[in-house]
């Protein structure tokens, strides 16, 4: 089967070549009604345009690459998919670059990225895109990036980001913890080096003061994001004299860790204990019982990080309907959730 060409294009849709190239780039120049022929002559072709070949014409590349180091696959892949679908809808191909946020040559490996791969620019997801050294050094490279970081507000920071206010959630979670009747909390962290960490925890805090609940520093416990420290840390809360009648995982798998220490020690869910986390992964919805959690919707929020790394290097794409850069988790209540007794 011969491929078809950009040329086949223009004269199935009777156009230019320009005007062809112009349509596949997203440029706004061209008419609603010339866009919707050029489209029906790539959809009726099947065309696809040949990514490589158009970043070694000129000096404009087509590539963005995208930057991580999170262990957790759930999150991972959504960032992928919610990324390479953007680069799709707007002609750009993605290379995915996992790294090693604690390299000490994380800033020359990054750089050497950019140049060697000639990308366009970088998505950067935690928690490198919160390690602000890293983040300015690129900057002063000149290098376009955007990060996906956790955060209650705009941060002044010279490099463009999409936010998750982590904050917000954990404040609403906290408030339906103790509307359910709970007093005695425990908040479980994940690792200080992710911003959503210390978010998290401080809209915990806050909920409780606001509610003139004074928090017991005993059942605030640092850990890692992961299945075995929330067991292991949900083991130490149950060995105290006064437990804890709610507890509050930083994450799902943490959260995960506690239901299993829960089981483990007889203990019933939701019954004896409330166990809620965050992010709705399938740690939470497989769940026995399902867990009360807080989404993410982590797939919007790559897509509009990929769509403002681009819009910030052709800002002629720019459009007014442009979403803000805040992202609220929203609140699932499920059945590890209860009345306090």
């Amino acid at each position: 089967m011969v491929k078809s060409t950009i040329k086949d294009v223009a004269r199935v849709a009777g156009v230019s070549l320009k005007t062809v190239s112009r349509v596949i780039n997203n440029e706004p120049t061209v008419k609603a009604a010339t866009r919707e022929k050029v489209k029906a002559a790539v959809k009726e072709l099947n065309y696809r345009p040949d990514m490589s070949a158009r970043n070694l014409r000129g000096n404009t590349s087509y590539a963005i690459g995208l930057v991580y180091d999170n262990p957790n696959p759930h999150y991972v892949v959504d960032v992928q998919n919610g990324v390479l679908e953007t680069c799709r809808e707007m002609g750009y191909s993605l290379q995915i670059h996992p790294c090693n946020a604690n390299s000490d040559v994380i800033v020359e490996e990054l750089s050497d990225l950019v140049r060697q791969s000639r990308l366009a620019g970088l998505v950067i997801a935690p928690p490198i895109s919160e390690n602000n050294a890293i983040i300015d050094a690129l900057v002063e490279r000149g290098i376009h990036l955007v990060r996906i970081i956790s955060a209650s507000k705009p941060p002044k920071s010279k490099a463009p980001c999409v936010y998750v206010n982590d904050r917000n959630a954990a404040y609403r979670m906290t408030e339906h913890l103790l509307n359910l009747g709970h007093k005695n909390i425990a908040f479980l962290w994940g690792e200080e080096e992710h911003l959503s960490s210390g978010e998290r925890y401080a809209g915990f805090s806050h909920a409780l003061k606001d509610n003139e609940i004074p928090e017991n520093a005993n059942f605030v416990i640092a850990g890692e994001y992961s299945f075995e420290s929330g067991f292991q840390r949900a083991k130490k809360l149950f060995a105290m004299e006064k437990m804890p009648t709610a507890i509050l995982g930083c994450n799902d798998e943490i959260a995960a860790g506690v239901l299993a220490a829960a089981k483990s020690a007889g203990k019933s869910v939701p019954k004896d204990l409330a166990i809620a986390g965050f992010e709705n992964s399938p740690f939470s919805q497989q769940a026995q019982p399902p867990m009360t959690t807080a989404t993410q919707a982590i797939l919007d929020v790559a897509k509009l990080a990929t769509l403002r790394l681009i819009t910030e290097m052709r800002p002629q794409l720019k459009s007014k309907d442009m979403p803000s850069g805040e992202f609220i988790p929203e609140l699932i209540v499920r059945e590890s959730t209860r009345s306090a007794s």
